[in-house]
């Protein structure tokens, strides 16, 4: 199903290009350029659609309709993937060396700390 929705999708992207291709502008001359409607209709100078123009229509539309049709296609056949975190192995647990109890242990004394005073202290 996926395989001929893309065919048909790539068809229809060539054919849209080629029918988007052969249109002349509708407004080519200089007021056009500027925003200007050359024309005193209320939607501008526009006249009857042609088959050129129907043919893009109907070609943007069966483009758009497979466009999201793919795109659900897609997403639904992909497994949710969650978190990268999830996928991540555990930390190897390392074997700490345990220490000896203190029972068997004298007690350990440190040398008293000497405090140096501070460079702008004077005594």
């Amino acid at each position: 199903m996926t395989i001929v929705l893309t065919l048909i999708h790539i068809i229809v992207c060539f054919f849209l290009i080629v029918v988007v291709l052969l249109q002349s502008g509708k407004a080519a001359d200089l007021a056009g350029a500027f925003g200007g409607m050359g024309s005193q209709t209320a939607f501008g100078p526009r006249g009857s659609a042609t088959l050129l123009s129907k043919a893009t229509t109907a070609a943007a539309v069966i483009f758009m309709i497979t466009s999201l049709t793919l795109a659900i296609l897609a997403t639904r056949g992909a497994a949710s993937s969650g978190s990268v975190l999830e996928h991540q192995k555990a930390p190897a647990k390392t074997s700490v060396p345990v220490a000896p109890t203190q029972q068997n242990k004298a007690p350990v004394t440190l040398p008293p700390v000497q405090q140096q005073p501070a460079p702008g202290n004077k005594k």
